[in-house]
């Protein structure tokens, strides 16, 4: 009977000879990470509404769980008062969950950030602005689109990808819904500026949408990018619902994985 200690050496000989079809190191699929390969920055204000909160703290959850073993630094803050532009330089990628800067220093920081090469990633209420707002860096940023109107009370809706091609929605299906959320509509319609590019929009088969407050025509984009900046603004971000849908959740990763792809020191994917 041959024993176990036979068997072993047995195995580990097969395993050192490598079948003719077998691939060589060079054209190994998998790129392991030998250290965090970037740092990212995520903020969030508790003092923002309710609902904003609740997403927040729920997307403050799924950025970590992105980060299962490591991968990248996260840091989560619930102030930005001190984060210089020579701070917010060592982070990829700022993501503003419910909120932005609201003093000037703060913001004269984020501007230089990201006229610099810095990335952002803005769920809802990060981009909210109107005639209170008093940044008009911001509203250049975003597009040139101001708060217009939105559906109440937040609800599920029907959204069509606009550029299939795009590495944020390569691979979503052409059409599909979203949890509920509510809405903001912008005017002028950032498609309108052509330095933004439309990634995925409101369907017009949901109007009229809304119960209370009802939004019956319009152009309606939800997802976009400034050209002229590393950026990605989603609408999404109201209530507790927004992670219970996988195709919803893919097209957020995609928006962080590609913003952060684009570092201008390098795709940190691909060392």
């Amino acid at each position: 009977m041959k024993t176990a200690r036979y068997y072993l050496v047995i195995f580990f000989a097969a395993c050192m000879i490598m079948p003719a079809n077998a691939q060589e190191p060079a054209e190994y699929p998998a790129n392991y990470a030998r250290a965090p390969r970037f740092k990212a920055l995520v903020y969030y204000t508790t003092h923002a509404e309710e609902a904003h909160v609740q997403f927040s703290e729920q997307a403050v959850e799924f950025f970590k769980k992105l980060n299962y073993g490591d991968g990248f630094v996260l840091d989560v803050v619930t102030d930005m008062r001190g984060y210089t532009y020579e701070k917010l330089k060592e982070y990829s990628v700022v993501v503003m969950l419910d909120g932005y800067p609201m003093d000037t220093d703060g913001r004269a920081a984020f501007e230089k950030y990201m006229e610099n090469g810095g990335g952002w990633v803005g769920f809802h209420a990060a981009a909210y602005n109107d005639k209170n707002t008093k940044w008009p860096w911001l509203l250049q940023f975003l597009g040139g689109g101001v708060f217009y109107c939105n559906n109440w009370p937040p609800q599920p809706a029907l959204v069509e990808v606009d550029m299939t091609s795009h590495p944020v929605t390569k691979n979503l299906p052409a059409s599909f819904v979203v949890p509920a959320s509510e809405w903001y509509q912008w005017n002028p319609s950032p498609r309108a500026n052509k330095d933004v590019e439309v990634l995925v929009s409101l369907s017009a088969k949901n109007y009229p949408i809304g119960i209370k407050d009802v939004v019956r025509f319009g152009d309606f984009p939800i997802v976009w990018t400034n050209t002229n900046y590393r950026m990605i603004y989603l609408n999404m971000g109201h209530g507790d619902e927004e992670f219970t849908d996988a195709t919803q959740d893919l097209l957020f990763v995609n928006a962080f994985r590609w913003v952060v792809s684009t570092d201008p020191n390098g795709n940190p994917f691909e060392k």
